[in-house]
């Protein structure tokens, strides 16, 4: 329920400037959000790199460690934070050198990447906060960040930009301002938490485990395969929204709207993948493979469950979430012709998702970093065989291809990574 509370920021967004605004505008959203998700992405390890290392710490018993994780975690999202802010320029030219949407579309991209890059700092340590939360298994804390996050951003995007007619630039400032009230709150029960856990007598921030170098470097080891790993992820999605701009802004608007289905349904999904991190993160912490076992084969069936429903409400529902999200007519026809492709990429999702979660909870980030780049290749070899031939349905299928191709990929390093577990 935390991780699916995501994805309704983007569809209230989405249905606010669907409805308010022209084709351009809801062009430029995409643009947007498809930057922010390019930079914030990009350091997703500071959530994933977290949730293993504070979930083997708490199996194991070393509640020193689990403060230190947090420590490590905070010091490099508020630097990096801070550090986006200060080469916001170079990030804006670079990015809009690589899109290729009309004048208008980048135009107001551009005045809501100049106001969302103010909440970098406040992302990034939430990333973390949230990480420490997911690998303590602290899911009820977790589900009240998520809701007062994207609950707050909801209330004041609807007030800005559908209110009093801000547009983009007031979806931009409704998200900021929700970023830095939410890094308080989280900061604040994570504190709670950690400090009923905390021995008498022993210092909240162990600063010399903090700064132990072995741990450090280990840390940012793993920090930079993930890192990789979620470049390549992000710039697959990237590379399909910037070809959907290729077939016009009708296409580029329709699957924008696809793709917040998508991510309404893979965030369900992924929410398995955040129970299966901790579990596993925490049976290596305790040396129980069959915890590791249980935990794995448990969460997958619920996932299968759960991506063959989300499939079937697309093919079914999915017209009517296309009808609130737009009421531009050639959007909404645009975007029911591909509904049954979207369908399909959910349907074969989940696996991709459970064995990053085993992947993250285990820290074999390396082999992670292996599976993205092979499956990276045959996604652009799918988009070079399919494009030409089916256009904007080949694209689609290259996007199937891919996420099938991910989890093949992963699945070829899984039988090393339990003989790692100790029985």
């Amino acid at each position: 329920m935390a991780n699916a509370s995501v994805p309704l920021l983007g569809l209230v967004d989405t249905a606010v400037i669907g409805n308010v605004g022209s084709i351009e505008d809801l062009g430029a959203i995409a643009f947007g959000a498809l930057i922010f998700s390019f930079v914030y992405w990009s350091f997703g390890f500071l959530r994933m790199g977290t949730t293993g290392f504070a979930a083997q710490a708490s199996g194991s018993g070393d509640e020193q460690e689990v403060r230190a994780v947090l420590g490590r975690a905070l010091l490099m999202a508020i630097s990096l934070g801070l550090l986006l802010v200060l080469i916001q320029w170079p990030i804006r030219f670079i990015a809009f050198s690589l899109l290729d949407g009309s004048a208008r579309v980048e135009a107001v991209a551009q005045d809501y990447f100049n106001i969302r890059i103010w909440g970098a700092p406040a992302t990034l340590a939430t990333f973390a906060l949230m990480g420490l939360l997911i690998g303590l298994g602290q899911s009820r804390t977790l589900l009240i960040v998520q809701l007062f996050l994207n609950g707050l951003n909801i209330i004041l995007d609807v007030w800005f930009a559908g209110i009093l007619g801000w547009g983009a630039s007031g979806i931009a400032l409704g998200t900021v301002i929700a970023e830095w009230t939410t890094v308080l709150l989280a900061a604040w029960l994570v504190y709670r938490e950690l400090n009923q856990r905390k021995l008498l007598g022993d210092d909240f921030w162990p600063r010399t485990k903090i700064m132990d170098w072995p741990a450090l470097l280990k840390t940012a080891s793993s920090n930079l395969d993930i890192m990789m790993r979620t470049l390549i992820l992000v710039f697959s999605f990237g590379f399909f929204i910037n070809q959907s701009a290729k077939f016009g802004d009708t296409i580029l608007a329709s699957n924008h709207i696809l793709l917040q289905l998508i991510s309404f349904s893979t965030f369900f999904l992924d929410g398995y993948a955040f129970v299966v991190e901790a579990l596993v993160g925490t049976s290596i912490g305790a040396k129980r493979r069959d915890i590791f076992d249980l935990a794995v084969r448990r969460s997958t069936n619920l996932a299968i469950m759960t991506a063959i429903f989300l499939a079937l409400a697309i093919v079914l529902f999915g017209h009517f979430a296309v009808m609130l999200l737009t009421d531009i007519s050639a959007v909404r026809l645009a975007a029911n012709e591909l509904l049954p492709l979207s369908a399909i990429y959910v349907l074969f999702s989940f696996a991709a998702f459970q064995l990053d979660g085993i992947f993250i909870g285990a820290s074999f980030t390396r082999r992670m970093r292996d599976a993205a780049v092979m499956s990276i290749v045959v996604y652009l070899f799918a988009w070079w065989a399919l494009s030409d031939p089916f256009g904007i349905e080949g694209l689609w299928g290259a996007m199937i291809v891919y996420i099938v191709a991910r989890a093949i990929a992963l699945l070829l390093f899984y039988p090393s990574l339990r003989r790692s577990v100790s029985a």
